[in-house]
């Protein structure tokens, strides 16, 4: 029996935001466990119990639905979270990068490392994901940083978008290796590298 007639027979069909949710989590689960290139409509049809039918209506592409599942805030990352403004450059930076490793964790952080690994091979999807997902959130450390200029915390000529992608890429790349990012790797990050990168050059 095909996916959608389980679900006619087992249940009420899901419609509108219910499917559209169980689509998105479905292709991000999708992608985590394998690669964009293993990715069809086939295999996520499947997972979310649903018929292609259902995914051709609003996608074209696994690229678009990819794209649509890492910005919908039901099952991407949504919303750029704001700066926690705690009054303190240190605690700001674990806050974010904390709040990064989490989300690293799950299925949407998951889905992101075939597409940050194997970007070469999909540039332009790799171009929409950064500019729709990387991008933003690292405006937000940027912002958490000229803060701290304001406050006396940062020298203002260390405040770059390479010096603010080096926490991220770090906590990132913990994160491939071993699954999950300890809090006390995350304090050490910010006291041994970031910290010490925005003080004033000598």
């Amino acid at each position: 029996m095909d996916p959608a007639r389980r679900q006619r027979v087992g249940g009420t069909r899901r419609r509108g935001e219910a499917l559209t949710g169980a689509i998105g989590r479905a292709t991000l689960e999708e992608l985590a466990r394998t690669s964009f290139e293993e990715l069809s409509f086939d295999r996520i049809a499947a997972a979310a119990g649903t018929g292609k039918a259902a995914l051709y209506r609003r996608w074209s592409t696994p690229a678009e639905l990819v794209l649509t599942a890492l910005t919908d805030p039901a099952t991407g990352f949504g919303e750029v979270p704001a700066a926690p403004r705690t009054g303190s450059l240190r605690t700001d930076l674990i806050a974010l990068l904390t709040h990064l490793a989490q989300a690293l964790e799950e299925p949407r952080g998951r889905a992101l490392r075939p597409l940050i690994a194997h970007r070469h091979r999909h540039p332009e999807l790799f171009e929409h994901v950064h500019r729709l997902v990387i991008r933003p959130h690292l405006e937000v450390l940027l912002a958490v940083m000229r803060q701290a200029v304001e406050r006396g915390e940062a020298a203002p000529e260390r405040v770059t978008e390479r010096v603010a992608s080096v926490g991220p890429r770090m906590i990132t790349l913990e994160a491939w290796e071993r699954d999950q990012v300890d809090p006390r790797e995350i304090e050490a990050v910010v006291d041994e590298v970031v910290l010490p990168l925005l003080q004033p050059c000598r």
